[in-house]
């Protein structure tokens, strides 16, 4: 998957430099186990408001496993400041209280010469077709609002990080034509099509990459 988007969240996990300290904030659908499947090497916390389509008990993967209450997520972020080498924050944003309070305890955890990762769905989904698989931002029902691209990005550059890579709706080319091809059968069957090509053809998720300068 790494070839075919190579800005997506496997691409983000193969660059954390080697032995790096990462926290997973929003950590289901098994990304405890993807992140120590593809990097062993990490030091990897998982940090999330409950066991979130854990069909691997993260525990086991998890060198730390927090669950913290939806009200006190930001807070619970916040006592990792200075301390991570790279903050992936994966489809966590649009489901959080404080989307802004979560981002600026994302941002200070970061340490000099660290990274952050953020993908989450585009504004534009709101209006997108509703399949199986979640394609309109409300298939579902635990989201909130979108975040504002154009307000996140000024919360990171405001919080003194480069940004290496930003795209409202990311759309990688080999990916986007299979989801071209399958679209009819997606419309179809009312489902998104396998390899996030259904999410590359719309331009699903927005994707920020960012650095914390030395």
């Amino acid at each position: 998957m790494v070839r075919l988007q190579p800005r997506g969240k496997d691409g983000f996990i193969q660059k954390i430099r080697r032995g790096g300290w990462v926290l997973d904030v929003g950590c289901g659908n098994d990304s405890p186990a993807q992140f120590k499947k593809q990097r062993p090497d990490i030091v990897y916390v998982g940090i999330d408001v409950g066991d979130y389509n854990q069909t691997l008990d993260p525990t086991h993967y998890a060198d730390e496993y927090i669950l913290a209450s939806p009200e006190g997520f930001a807070q619970a972020i916040a006592a990792f400041a200075g301390k991570c080498d790279a903050v992936v924050s994966a489809h966590n944003l649009e489901h959080c209280l404080d989307p802004d309070a979560v981002l600026e305890s994302m941002l200070a955890a970061v340490k000099p010469g660290g990274r952050l990762y953020i993908a989450f769905p585009c504004e534009a989904s709101i209006r997108f077709p509703q399949r199986d698989g979640s394609l309109n931002f409300y298939d579902d029902a635990t989201h909130r609002l979108p975040p504002d691209y154009e307000k996140t990005l000024a919360q990171i550059e405001s919080a003194g990080f480069h940004i290496e890579f930003a795209r409202r709706r990311y759309r990688p080319w080999a990916l986007f034509l299979m989801g071209l091809v399958l679209e009819p059968v997606s419309h179809v069957l009312k489902r998104t099509m396998p390899m996030y090509s259904t999410w590359a053809f719309y331009g699903f998720e927005t994707i920020i990459w960012a650095e914390r300068p030395l």
